[in-house]
């Protein structure tokens, strides 16, 4: 495995009495040539500066920076110009002459880009297929026609030749494909059924975060039906996607007023949950509840339409357990 660049060192920008009340992207703008101030904006988007003095991370551009303060800037490895293959494991549900369908577990990123250069699931495809993967979407992200957040687990499909990849990427384009999630989510959904339509687009608060938005964005539908109450605080769903858009399920049950239990982002309006439930879960499923447990598409060579289907996986059944005694 190619060994990572390493991100570059913290800068540091103490304010001084005449930047004091100052913006915070001009003040680190102009304290640091090499960076421009859209850079800045997208290092305080995505995390990457910190008041020094308790490490509280900012991401307000616009926050007044007083007398004293001390600002550490972290900027990430840039991306890598092409992915390599990695001998990483895979579970490999199905695999032909024309594409390949896995199990993706979490934790596993789909394909490389800033902050993840390789140890994706893009790097374990082109060992395992020996290099065999759709040239669409290379050099980063070949074969790759659909994605799943790093920590929802479940089934996804990747194409190995161009044709059958312009023929998924259709499917998906006309919003075709069968697509089915588990979803743990906190409360008990009223009415238990039914359909979130709205518009996603990028949280003007957050710019690393989607958002249910009046305007721009992109339309975005979800229908959900309740299976099961999981005791007194959590319910089990599923959720069909007619679109898929990025977050999409996270954010349309947080809207709902029902967040996905393990969220770490999309945490909804209210929390319908006692605090002691919710830190004795986190242990047994530390990522948001959400399994893609279904897919279907016609096949690109055959004609012929074809569903894969997987169970849950250990930490939701864990955690499913658990949520039904109390």
């Amino acid at each position: 495995m190619n060994e990572r660049p390493p991100a570059v060192p913290p800068y540091t920008v103490l304010v001084t009495a005449d930047k004091a009340g100052t913006r915070l992207d001009r003040v680190l703008a102009a304290a640091l040539a090499e960076l421009s101030r859209n850079r800045v904006q997208q290092l305080l988007a995505a995390g990457q500066v910190v008041l020094a003095a308790d490490g509280e991370i900012v991401r307000d551009p616009a926050r007044c920076v007083r007398l004293g303060e001390t600002y550490a800037v972290t900027v990430p490895p840039p991306p890598p110009s092409t992915a390599i293959a990695q001998p990483i494991p895979l579970d490999v549900v199905f695999e032909d002459d024309h594409l390949i369908v896995i199990e993706k577990p979490a934790g596993l990123v789909v394909h490389p880009g800033a902050g993840t250069p390789d140890g994706t699931l893009v790097n374990a495809l082109l060992a395992h297929c020996k290099g065999g993967l759709s040239p669409i979407g290379a050099p980063l992200r070949p074969g790759i026609v659909h994605r799943l957040d790093k920590d929802t687990t479940g089934l996804l499909v990747a194409a190995k030749t161009e044709a059958a990849h312009r023929s998924l990427a259709e499917q998906f384009a006309m919003h075709t494909v069968e697509r089915a999630y588990y979803a743990v989510v906190w409360g008990h959904p009223i009415p238990a059924s039914g359909r979130m339509t709205t518009r996603i687009g990028r949280s003007d608060r957050d710019r690393t975060q989607m958002a249910i938005v009046a305007q721009g964005g992109k339309e975005a539908i979800t229908d959900y039906r309740t299976l099961r109450w999981l005791g007194a605080s959590a319910a089990l769903l599923e959720c069909r996607l007619a679109t898929g858009r990025t977050h999409q399920i996270r954010v349309h049950m947080a809207a709902l007023g029902h967040p996905l239990v393990g969220d770490p982002v999309y945490r909804g309006r209210r929390q319908r949950f006692a605090a002691s439930t919710g830190d004795k879960v986190l242990p047994l499923c530390p990522r948001q509840a959400l399994h893609a447990f279904l897919i279907g598409f016609i096949h690109p060579e055959t004609g012929i339409k074809v569903r894969f289907e997987s169970s849950l996986p250990h930490d939701i059944n864990s955690l499913i357990s658990f949520l039904e005694g109390h």
